[in-house]
């Protein structure tokens, strides 16, 4: 019986592949991240990498335990000897900040920004766009509570799908104010809740008590049209004077730099560490949940971790996956092949090598490619069109004997002969 790839993940093909759309394309990934990562390296930010897994402890503090994330969608990474307390990364921050913290990266320039990108996993239900091992483009930044780092954040993240080419998307901006605006909604929730609690899903029920808040995200439709049917009151209500200014200031900002967004009201973090600004990022070819990505501000994450002082933090992230597929709803073709700029084939056996030496050459200038057996021209033609090759080098044996390479453009039909010293020079002028 064939062995298939696990269910909830996907391979990323080579450009030539049949069949390729943008989503499973290793050249579009590729494509993506190098746009994402000219963006934010532009704005001062620099890449990080950590772990794919990580102590089990950091990811149930850094994502929340009453999440559907650690509840229900996590992944255990078990060795024999071990504890058995190592979780596969569901999202990026955590693992941030904890790098943050353990390499003393406070002693760098304040606010440190931060980027990177890789697969993620989690244990959910699989659908297009929401898969097990899928991929992120990852932005922190550390140590500021200024408003104008969180507009900044923001506009960055509308930057990178500018960059992309991706032109229907919308940024849906809330806040969630400070931890005593927060409590007094939390009351006012549960008081709203509690004559209720029969009608609410369980795992409604559940969170009434650990986190009201999060009763607002359930996926539940009658929680959804039990929300609807008591009219309950936005966390933007329930803002402090010094929540509701930074939040006013945040707006200023994208306003004055042409960053449109929609005030949405539903929008909540229900975990202890979130402050204020939360945001998403949304697209309607993408489905019925329409999110790309989002982000918020993590002022408590750092304490949570184990920091004995306050490090405040921004930050957010967007699915490859689901980038690619609004890319796709849009319209936008693969990128194009970048194939060869040469490719060598020798026209019978005893110059095979010859071919393979002068390919291996030309790569200290451009990509170069050769074929490993003797070829007619026609075929040397049509292989290297297949390729996605530039220019063809054909070397027989007057060639080699006259130190010449006969050379054809396979896209113009451009032929013409060049000698062989000369073709570092011809490269160069051609890349």
């Amino acid at each position: 019986m064939a062995i298939n790839r696990p269910k909830g993940t996907e391979d990323h093909l080579p450009a030539l592949s049949p069949k390729l759309t943008l989503d499973v394309s290793a050249q579009a990934h590729g494509w993506l991240v190098e746009k994402a990562r000219r963006v934010l390296e532009r704005a001062g930010a620099q890449r990080i990498d950590t772990p794919l897994f990580e102590e089990a402890d950091l990811v149930k503090r850094g994502v929340g335990g009453s999440t559907d994330i650690v509840r229900k969608e996590m992944f255990t990474v078990y060795y024999f000897g071990d504890h058995g307390g190592y979780i596969l990364r569901p999202e990026g921050t955590a693992a941030i900040v904890r790098a943050y913290l353990q390499n003393g990266l406070k002693q760098l320039p304040a606010p440190l920004k931060l980027w990177t990108h890789g697969p993620m996993f989690r244990a959910e239900r699989q659908q297009r766009g929401r898969l097990r091992q899928f991929h992120q483009v990852d932005y922190e930044v550390l140590g500021s509570t200024d408003a104008l780092v969180d507009a900044e954040a923001i506009a960055l993240m509308v930057g990178v799908v500018r960059e992309l080419g991706l032109t229907g998307v919308r940024v849906k901006l809330g806040s969630i104010g400070d931890p005593e605006d927060r409590e007094r909604y939390n009351t006012y929730l549960r008081e709203l809740f509690t004559p209720q609690l029969e009608r609410l899903s369980d795992d409604s029920k559940d969170r009434l008590t650990r986190n009201p808040m999060r009763i607002l995200d359930s996926k539940s439709a009658s929680d959804q049209e039990l929300l609807a049917e008591l009219g309950v009151k936005p966390m933007l209500d329930f803002l402090g004077e010094e929540a509701g200014a930074h939040f006013r200031a945040v707006q200023a900002y994208l306003t004055e730099w042409g960053v449109d967004y929609d005030i949405d009201p539903s929008i909540v973090r229900g975990l202890d560490y979130y402050r204020r600004t939360a945001w998403e990022l949304h697209h309607e070819g993408v489905g019925a949940k329409s999110a790309l990505g989002g982000g918020g501000r993590y002022d408590g994450l750092a304490q949570e971790l184990g920091s004995k002082e306050p490090i405040p933090g921004i930050g957010w992230a967007f699915g490859v996956e689901r980038l690619l597929l609004a890319l796709e709803a849009e319209g936008m073709a693969l990128p194009e092949i970048a194939g060869p700029l040469l490719y060598v084939a020798a026209l019978d056996e005893v110059n095979v090598p010859h071919a393979a030496r002068t390919a291996m050459r030309a790569r200290a200038h451009a990509r170069a490619e050769f074929a490993y057996r003797a070829m007619k021209p026609a075929a040397a033609f049509r292989d290297a069109e297949r390729r996605g090759a530039h220019w063809v080098a054909l070397l027989g044996t007057d060639e080699v004997a006259q130190g010449t390479l006969s050379l054809k453009n396979i896209r113009t039909g451009e032929q013409r002969s060049l000698a062989a010293a000369d073709l570092a020079t011809f490269l160069q002028e051609h890349a």
